[in-house]
């Protein structure tokens, strides 16, 4: 009895399947763009779950496979995607033409409170709460905020030392507890408690990109958010009590303590007592409830945990090969620790020029984020190519690509620091660690700085030795981060002051 019904469900699943693949590949052969073929209902997020590796990998085949296209045709359910190559048209569509690419590619699932944060906001919404969120990243602000990242380094410098068998391997997931702490302090102000036994880290944890639930989560979100919200799947719901609990009692007692922390903590209690927020151009407003503050901590909490723990790792496993360059960036370091008297503050770390040489260039080989979504929000073309693009068009660009590019980059595998010297540093548009253009990062300085101020204080009190055993790095199967897999790295005490 079962049996025809099930076979015309199969047939039906089959049909329908052939037909939106065909309709893909015409749609952009009449544009005259290639089409990645492969699987064309699916494309590249296709062999991302079928394969273990990164997403960010799979497109990097696609570069290379298509290097000299401008741009290629991908499947994504009906939304017409494109996979961006050129390097001037990645710019036209990161920078060069906002208006029509402000859309993140992402956006706020109903239900999924947590979801309605600067990241997945875009239009006014996404404009009013920026400008709103930008105070907290001034560089004034940031100098200030500098003596929490410090004294969360050199806590973590002791908890290295009080538990040496931290320092012997996994140093990812030590790394994370730093940056979880430093995030928690600067951002949430939290820090009178122990930095390394929060439950914090936890949620850390579980928002990570190389959780399995959280990887079909977000693949199934990139393909299409009226997916997510048709099968219900919400991707921050289940931390969502538990964050705006936790947002609501820092405010409260912020309010009650009247002290200035200049952290976020300021920052978001300051917009509630100005009350609506409201864009004078546009007229668009925003009520600062509880619930859209912890939207936004969430994302700088996201933003500033594991990011800134793949951005130490690689640059301690990097330093950690080429012995070389490590011993350069120790003696600077040792230096201005005994200039100012083992006194680091925020103008002591922008005074480390090839320390913080060896953190970009680290960054240009394993940038934290291997790829950038967009999506076209009005009729427009890319210059090289001169390829419509229609309104809705979902668009992915490259980062780990580019800085991997040897017809952009010289040796590009090649670990140097002096890339980044004044006469040879590389232009904005071909190294985007933190992104491009108006929807880079709002977080980039202050998760720079946090990075720098974990390396510091780490290589200052420790060297680091590579317990590779495979000449080929592999990285986590992850639909955003670019994490390495198969690499630790052993911290080994120094002697010093």
């Amino acid at each position: 009895m079962l049996l025809l019904p099930i076979t015309l469900v199969l047939i039906t699943l089959v049909l329908a399947w052939y037909f939106v693949g065909t309709y893909n590949e015409n749609y952009w052969k009449k544009r005259g763009v290639v089409f990645y073929s492969k699987n064309k209902v699916l494309g590249p997020m296709w062999d991302f779950l079928v394969s273990p590796r990164p997403l960010f990998q799979v497109f990097g085949d696609l570069y290379k496979q298509y290097r000299h296209e401008p741009a290629i045709g991908l499947g994504q359910l009906l939304t017409p995607a494109m996979f961006v190559i050129n390097q001037k048209n990645v710019q036209q569509v990161l920078s060069g033409d906002f208006q029509s690419f402000n859309h993140r590619g992402i956006e706020s699932i109903e239900g999924d409170q947590l979801s309605d944060n600067i990241t997945f906001m875009n239009g006014p919404r996404w404009k009013l709460m920026r400008s709103n969120m930008t105070p907290l990243f001034t560089a004034n602000k940031l100098k200030n905020m500098y003596y929490i990242m410090d004294k969360s380094a050199q806590d973590f410098v002791q908890y290295l030392k009080n538990n040496p068998k931290t320092t012997e391997g996994n140093l990812f997931e030590t790394l994370m507890m730093f940056c979880n702490a430093a995030v928690c302090g600067a951002i949430f102000g939290i820090g009178s408690e122990s930095i390394f036994d929060t439950p914090f880290l936890n949620v850390a944890k579980g928002l990570s990109q190389s959780n399995l639930s959280m990887r079909l989560k977000f693949v199934t979100f990139l393909l299409s958010p009226k997916v997510c919200s048709i099968l219900g799947l919400k991707l921050f719901k289940e931390h969502e009590d538990f964050f705006v609990k936790s947002i609501g009692e820092v405010l409260k007692r912020r309010d009650q303590e009247n002290v200035k922390r200049h952290d976020f903590a300021d920052i978001a209690l300051a917009i509630q007592k100005n009350g609506t927020m409201r864009d004078r151009t546009t007229g668009y407003e925003i009520e600062p409830t509880t619930g859209i503050l912890s939207a936004q901590a969430l994302f700088f909490f996201t933003a500033g945990v594991e990011p800134c723990a793949n951005a130490i790792y690689a640059t301690l496993y990097l330093l950690s090969v080429h012995p070389e360059i490590l011993k350069k960036v120790h003696r600077e370091i040792d230096e201005h620790f005994e200039k100012y008297n083992n006194d680091v503050t925020y103008d002591v770390i922008n005074e480390m020029e090839y320390t913080e040489k060896a953190l970009s260039e680290a960054m240009r080989i394993f940038p934290p984020i291997g790829f950038l979504s967009r999506q076209c929000v009005r009729d427009t073309v890319l210059p090289v190519g001169n390829i419509r693009v229609q309104k809705g068009t979902k668009m992915f660009t490259p980062i780990y690509d580019i800085h991997h590019d040897p017809e952009l980059y010289p040796d590009p595998e090649v670990f140097d620091p002096e890339r980044f010297s004044k006469d040879r540093r590389p232009n904005d548009d071909i190294y985007m660690p933190f992104g491009m253009g108006n929807r880079t990062c709002i977080g980039a300085r202050y998760a720079k700085l946090q990075v720098q101020a974990g390396l510091v204080h780490v290589l200052r009190n420790f060297t680091v030795t590579s317990m590779q055993t495979d000449k080929t790095v592999t990285f986590t199967h992850d639909a955003f981060n670019v994490r390495l897999k198969n690499v630790d790295v052993q911290l080994i005490p120094r002697n010093v002051k």
